[in-house]
């Protein structure tokens, strides 16, 4: 898989995490949100946005045989935050077999979900 693939492995994914009633983000990770804030200081004048990807890590497993993928959430209130993640686990999961198997790469797929806050409604992730 290409380096092109595995960015594409992370939209994909991304948007089946997002599309889970009950999930008003992802979160970045630490190392994204760093970047982030140094980005800003050296330009203030231009808006940095983070993409909904940087809530998403998705590397090879170590002996080759697959991939793992961590998504970083924030719920919205008012669910169960159990319920919320296997759902995000599930659709994750399907999403990312199934664009392997249109890449022609049938690969094992390990999902982690953390919920990472519960945001209120006034909230934005």
């Amino acid at each position: 898989m290409t380096a092109a693939d595995a960015t594409t492995l992370l939209g994909v994914t991304a948007e089946a995490a997002l599309a889970v009633h009950g999930v008003a983000g992802l979160q970045p990770r630490l190392a994204h949100r760093l970047a982030a804030a140094a980005a800003r200081t050296r330009s203030e004048s231009t808006p940095q946005h983070t993409s909904p990807e940087a809530g998403i890590r998705a590397e090879r497993a170590p002996d080759g045989s697959g991939w793992h993928i961590e998504v970083r959430c924030v719920l919205a209130e008012g669910r169960r935050a159990l319920d919320i993640a296997r759902s995000v686990h599930d659709r994750v999961r399907a999403a990312a077999v199934c664009h392997l198997a249109a890449l022609g790469t049938a690969e094992q797929v390990t999902v982690a979900v953390t919920v990472t806050r519960i945001a209120a409604r006034h909230d934005t992730p």
